[in-house]
């Protein structure tokens, strides 16, 4: 059986906000991860096998909280009248998270774009090889989402502000539960023949996308580390958001 040691080579870097009312950063260490099935997992599936070792290189840095109804009003002046500026946007495709990604690039001459998939995943583990970044089970006060196992429901049934449960080992904010987060990833059923760098896995003529990460309305199983799911790319749901990435140097190497 392959090592599930997590090994990162730095140290985590502060948060930091390229301008002003744009999504807040963290830079994460380098390092390398084993990704996908957990072993011992009772819930995994084929969809996240086999698990394979990732490397992150260097210079990656991921937003702090999903994208926010306020940062996205800075692009879409009229979405979701009403609502409070500190909730996680919903109702967003993959190609309005996309667009969104380019105008911010456009704004601050610099190159935002949505993690890759294997980004997300060694983001949302933090250097944990449980199911979830916390251990092995996830409580409401750990993460927002709607039952426990048995179909009970104990949760809010609402999005909570972003922020509002504890960070992970990374510093960074609902990973599991909340929203679920639009990846750049095409869908692939399982890992074989997946890249081991890092990046984007995209095939050509695909429609489908990868969202991660679990939703206020989900259950425990749904919010693990290496669940995975997929919808068009033109689907807006209330329950799916997104958080962008960087890796332009002149941003990462400025914190």
């Amino acid at each position: 059986m392959m090592s599930e040691t997590l090994h990162i080579s730095e140290r985590l870097s502060p948060i930091w906000r390229d301008v002003d009312g744009r999504p807040q950063m963290v830079g994460l260490p380098a390092g390398e991860f084993m990704m996908g099935e957990n072993a011992g997992d009772k819930f995994a599936n084929d969809t996240e096998r086999p698990a394979h070792r990732v490397c992150i290189p260097p210079g990656l840095a991921l937003a702090c909280f999903p994208v926010t109804v306020g940062e996205y009003r800075r692009f879409c002046p009229d979405h979701a009248p009403g609502e409070a500026d500190d909730l996680p946007v919903v109702r967003i495709n993959w190609c309005d998270a996309t667009a969104f990604c380019a105008w911010l690039t456009e704004q601050t001459g610099h190159g935002y774009r949505l993690p890759s998939e294997a980004e997300w995943e060694y983001a949302c583990r933090a250097g944990s090889r449980a199911p979830f970044a916390v251990g092995d089970e996830i409580s409401p006060v750990q993460a927002n989402f709607l039952y426990d196992e048995n179909g009970i429901r104990i949760g809010l049934g609402v999005r909570t502000p972003v922020g509002h449960y504890p960070p992970n080992a990374f510093g960074l904010y609902d990973f599991h539960g909340n929203v679920g987060e639009w990846v750049a990833d095409t869908w692939h059923p399982n890992y074989l023949g997946g890249p081991e760098d890092g990046r984007a896995w995209v095939g050509t003529g695909d429609h489908r996308r990868v969202v991660r990460g679990g939703a206020w309305d989900y259950l425990p199983r749904l919010l693990r580390s290496a669940g995975r799911d997929w919808r068009p790319a033109d689907q807006r749901a209330d329950n799916i958001g997104f958080r962008v990435a960087t890796r332009d140097p002149e941003i990462v190497n400025h914190q």
